[in-house]
């Protein structure tokens, strides 16, 4: 008999079979049939789990293409033309909140409406929010031709050098143009998201990646600009955007091809309203969560930033991990919840809170402990991070890990005024903590204060209301 078998239980080793052949019956690319109630079950845990693979797929080739592009850039542009780049960067996520959250209104209603088989209701969604995002393209586009001759842009980059200065406008230009494009192209993949397709977007943004990447090098051969550069990085994806929309609304569902008439001002109205709900509530979670530098830095000065944010970013892998699980769970609760599959939503939410309290657990338990080490291997010794800081994180991450399926339920239900209740009310407990904490411990407290404010506030309350809600819908 061999020490493997000799020293594990072999109802153990049936139990680790039974849960590989499990996961190889849901992970497949034929779909189950969705006539029973147990068979839309196994489809949602099949798509989710092919929607977590694409997602981490595209992630790994982002970070690829940003750890490839960084130096060849860097040494390619110099250091005042790099930080143009950088700047340039920096504008997606600012200017990512200019659709006032269409994209999250038109998932949240795609998934509630595949949950009634309503493909009309569909059509009007896709058609309205195309109009609507389309109009926002035109506006902000006459609006930056209105602009672009008036302003002096190489002095909102503080250059110098006579090739940056004659570089700032057209690039500036070319990242606009890109922008604006994707607008309405957008559209694709929120509603292949809210069909729970979202492994489509992936593989498609992971290919965009990768031709951008490509098109970097090519532009660095060729000697081209910083404009050509900016085309490369943003335009060739957003290009892989569009033919990731014409290949869906042509060959996948040209029963969803957006037409003008089937828009409908009732669900524009719609459609905006739902966006505007999730855009307050991503602004109100931003302030919570992005404010720790600036308060840090206001009492602490500049130099204690950076001893808080490294061990941050260190910590964010462990939410960009569980975001890939939870993620796919939006659009499959709201799915569920319209055709009235409240057992299967209720066992995923418990199975879900649990998987991601253990494993955000055991990520910042091993990070708490190794952390030291990882960041002096990382960026050096400048950086020495007290346990009481690397605690609080790891307190936090599991704090988020237990709240985000919960939160995950209320988007598919459409339950967001409460969440901006309590959002609103986590805010403004969390700030004040903050206030106090760091005083007292130094930049420890704002990670602490962060987690007080967020368990009784948020996280408790979400939860209680998303059991009612499951209750009095399966009553």
């Amino acid at each position: 008999m061999s020490v493997y078998s000799a020293s594990v239980p072999p109802s153990r080793i049936l139990r680790g079979l039974a849960k590989v052949l499990w996961f190889r019956q849901v992970v497949r690319l034929t779909p189950f049939e969705t006539a029973t109630e147990a068979g839309r079950a196994q489809e949602r845990l099949r798509r989710a789990a092919l929607t977590a693979l694409a997602s981490a797929l595209a992630r790994t080739v982002s970070l690829a293409t940003v750890l490839i592009s960084v130096p060849l850039t860097l040494h390619y542009l110099g250091a005042e033309r790099y930080g143009m780049w950088m700047v340039i960067s920096s504008f997606v996520a600012i200017l990512g909140f200019l659709d006032l959250g269409v994209g999250n209104g038109v998932l949240t209603l795609t998934a509630r409406l595949s949950g009634q088989d309503d493909l009309g209701g569909m059509r009007q969604v896709v058609s309205s929010a195309v109009a609507v995002l389309s109009g926002f393209a035109l506006l902000f586009a006459g609006a930056f031709l209105l602009v672009y001759p008036r302003v002096d842009w190489f002095r909102i980059f503080n250059v110098s050098s006579e090739l940056a200065r004659s570089e700032a406008g057209p690039a500036i230009a070319v990242f606009a143009a890109c922008f604006l494009a994707s607008f309405p192209m957008s559209v694709a993949q929120k509603v292949q998201t809210g069909l729970q397709q979202g492994f489509t977007v992936g593989l498609w943004q992971a290919c965009g990646s990768t031709l951008g990447l490509l098109a970097v090098l090519g532009v660095i051969h060729l000697e081209g600009g910083l404009p050509w550069l900016v085309a490369a990085l943003f335009g060739v994806p957003q290009a892989a955007v569009a033919m990731n929309a014409l290949y869906f609304f042509v060959f996948r569902r040209p029963d969803l091809r957006p037409s003008l008439r089937w828009a409908r001002r009732s669900v524009m109205v719609k459609v905006l309203s739902t966006g505007l709900l999730f855009l307050v509530l991503q602004l109100v979670v931003a302030v919570t969560y992005s404010s720790d530098s600036v308060i840090i830095a206001q009492m602490q000065g500049p130099a204690a930033v950076a001893s808080y944010a490294v061990p941050e970013k260190m910590f964010a892998v462990v939410s960009s991990v569980l975001a890939l699980l939870t993620m796919p769970l939006w659009p499959a609760f709201g799915e569920a919840l319209t055709r009235g599959d409240r057992d299967w939503v209720a066992r995923m939410l418990t199975r879900s809170i649990m998987i991601n309290v253990v494993l955000a657990g055991v990520a910042s338990s091993v990070l708490v402990v190794a952390g030291p080490w990882l960041i002096s291997a990382w960026v050096g010794q400048t950086f020495n991070p007290s346990l009481l800081l690397l605690a609080g994180f790891a307190v936090w991450k599991v704090c988020e890990a237990g709240g985000t399926p919960i939160a995950m339920l209320l988007n598919g239900a459409h339950v967001v005024a409460p969440q901006i209740m309590f959002a609103t009310l986590t805010a403004l407990v969390a700030v004040g903590m903050k206030l106090l904490l760091i005083g007292h411990i130094g930049v420890a407290g704002a990670i602490w204060a962060t987690s007080i404010a967020y368990l009784p506030c948020s996280c408790i309350p979400s939860w209680m209301i998303a059991r009612r809600s499951l209750r009095q819908d399966k009553a």
